[in-house]
């Protein structure tokens, strides 16, 4: 179960799992450097393991340079592969073995893996009192990502899910601008992503399914990379990379850019609970795969003092389906094919695919407020990516990360809902309270999803 489990690992401390029993609540385990408890220093080295070693994991890597490498777990050896940083470092295929073995002597751990084997490897470290930072979507399903939330509560552990934009100063001076009152009622929001690219790197749509079987190469674990998900055979359509298009283990562009483009819309007009979600236009697709194209809008009620507003996300194969709604008095030159278009009553919006670089959609009216000195700085500004801003909140060097799973669960449940509407059509009701489709309680599976023997977890939190 494990790749040369014995190599020694340099600690600049040790540090033991405390536990502790509490009678309302049975016994729980307290995190290591939570903010606000006694911990290292600015200056001192934490113990970050990685589960999932390759891919995404570049960007955890370079995030957490300068912290102590002391593990990494993947099912492909392949990923261990031209990492000089990791050719000391204990090898695992199966990040359970990893955890019950090193896990009092590692302080984070960086989730790198497919979307649907998120939740069990995330919620295995925050079990053990062990900070995380997972990729996004933070989660394959609604239940997943309300069940994380509230293991945050009980750990009290830090969180962030690593969609960078969210650290990026243009999603603060989009919302400075927002509350200085710039746009006024925003009432519609269009975003999208051009994409699936079926002959991309990140999927690659198959003639037919069922997939046919094909030999496990010996580098990679499938039962393990499986996980949770349905048994079947393996092939190499699902793994490295493929599996975006597959609905069993990704989430198409929904998870892959919705995180990044509709995370400014979220933040800053409290978009969390929509009460419809409907694809009002879906191409083809074979049955468990993205569909070649859609169009999903989200309809929310007033909040507080922001009027009701709909928002409507578009994907597809380049040059295929309806482009991304934009605003008749776009100044900018050539119309993005990718980011969110804002319509307020006081004036139109644009945020960058990364919620970044925020404009008026009139150019000269932007050149004018730039010249008036802006809106008010409210909002503290962050250094480098998530990872970095993670690794500082361990360390009590600054403040909770802005994607800590407070927000990140509610705002990967807009995205997750959205993908429901595309994978089944059609308008679906949601009780967000309950946590249940109204119209259409057949799909109610698909919010809380079936998981195979041996990766039931979390029951406990949320039923």
């Amino acid at each position: 179960n494990s790749f040369q489990p014995q190599h020694n690992i340099p600690m600049h401390r040790r540090n033991f799992i405390k536990t502790a029993a509490a009678a309302s609540a049975g016994a729980f385990v307290l995190p290591r450097f939570s903010i606000g408890q006694p911990g290292p220093s600015a200056n001192s080295k934490l113990n970050i393991a990685h589960i999932g070693a390759g891919g995404i994991a570049n960007m955890a890597y370079r995030g957490c340079k300068g912290e102590n490498v002391v593990a990494l777990c993947d099912i492909d050896s392949r990923r261990f592969q031209n990492k000089p940083w990791a050719v000391d470092v204990p090898k695992f295929e199966d990040f359970r073995v990893m955890l019950d073995k090193l896990g009092k002597e590692i302080d984070g751990v960086c989730i790198n893996t497919p979307d649907h084997t998120h939740f069990n490897a995330t919620l295995a470290c925050m079990e053990r009192g062990i900070h995380v930072c997972t990729q996004k979507p933070l989660t394959h399903n609604v239940w997943q990502a309300r069940t994380l939330r509230k293991a945050k509560d009980k750990y009290k552990v830090i969180t962030n899910m690593a969609n960078q934009g969210h650290t990026y100063d243009g999603i603060r001076k989009m919302r400075e601008m927002y509350e200085a009152d710039c746009f006024g009622q925003v009432n519609e929001v269009h975003m999208g992503f051009p994409g699936p690219d079926w002959k991309g790197r990140f999927f690659k749509k198959p003639a037919s399914l069922p997939l046919p079987a094909e030999p496990v190469p010996a580098n990679i674990n499938w039962d393990l990379w499986l996980g949770p998900a349905a048994e079947r055979p393996f092939n190499s359509l699902y793994h490295p990379l493929k599996w975006r298009g597959f609905n069993d283990f990704g989430t198409g562009q929904f998870g892959d850019w919705f995180c990044h483009i509709g995370d400014g819309a979220v933040w800053v007009l409290d978009l969390y609970e929509p009460t419809v979600i409907e694809c009002v236009e879906r191409g083809p697709a074979l049955e468990g795969m993205i569909p070649d194209y859609s169009v999903v809008r989200f309809d929310f009620p007033a909040r507080g003092n922001k009027a009701a507003c709909s928002m409507t996300w578009s994907d597809g194969v380049p040059g295929v389906g309806t482009p991304i709604k934009s605003p008749d008095d776009w100044g900018w030159g050539k119309v993005p094919n990718s980011g969110s278009f804002w319509y307020g009553d006081k004036g139109n919006a644009f945020l960058d695919e990364r919620s970044n670089n925020p404009r008026f959609s009139v150019k000269e009216q932007m050149v004018a407020f730039k010249k008036s000195g802006g809106a008010p700085e409210k909002y503290a500004r962050v250094k480098g990516g998530p990872h970095q801003e993670w690794v500082r909140a361990i360390k009590g060097d600054g403040p909770e990360c802005g994607s800590n799973f407070d927000y990140a669960a509610p705002m990967s449940e807009v995205a997750l809902l959205g993908v429901l509407a595309q994978r089944f059509g059609g308008r679906i009701e949601w009780d967000a309270k309950n946590m249940r489709i109204t119209n259409r309680p057949e799909l109610n599976v698909f919010v809380k999803e079936p998981v195979r023997a041996g990766w039931e977890a979390g029951h406990d939190l949320l039923t």
